[in-house]
């Protein structure tokens, strides 16, 4: 006997058609992995979106709020003291205002990777002591990441509230 479908099932986006640079195709490949990853979290009823749902703790608001502090650390050259913390959004934080600052953090990275023609040149930011990241190695990085982040917001999106697909 057939399960009860989904009651939220979304069509599967498909992955992007990019142009045929280096650049543009990891750009285009992170750029929908960052949207993937921000729908699955917009909308989430509260408190489920911050509720831990494995016993890891993990949670779709915890999820966003530390892919927002990746993009500013590798992009941008903020510091992040403790990267464990960057798993909990703050109480007070709605779903709304982690996606904001998720979306205002991708816009900040992504008006730092128009300036960079040369994936093999080092990304225009640093850290005091440590040289910044090749573009390319950056880029691949925040893919690996981000992609990462996006299945367990799919698994923790679904057991909310069964909504699916990207």
């Amino acid at each position: 006997m057939p399960s009860d479908p989904p009651r939220n099932r979304r069509h599967d986006t498909p992955p992007p058609r990019t142009a045929h640079t280096e650049t543009e195709v990891l750009r285009g490949f992170l750029d929908y992995l960052r949207s993937s990853v921000a729908a699955k979290v917009e909308g989430a009823p509260e408190p489920e979106a911050r509720a831990a749902a494995v016993p890891s703790g993990t949670n779709l608001l915890g999820l966003l709020n530390h892919l927002t502090f990746v993009e500013r650390s590798l992009f941008l050259g903020a510091e992040v003291a403790d990267w464990q913390a960057t798993f909990h959004a703050d109480p007070g934080d709605s779903v709304s205002d982690v996606v904001s600052r998720y979306r205002d953090a991708v816009a900040r990275a992504n008006d730092v990777l128009d300036g960079c023609a040369d994936p093999g040149a080092p990304l225009p930011r640093s850290h005091p002591g440590r040289p910044a990241p090749r573009v390319r190695w950056a880029l691949t990085h925040m893919i690996e990441e981000t992609g990462r982040h996006a299945g367990h917001a799919d698994i923790l999106r679904e057991l909310i509230d069964g909504a699916t697909g990207r």
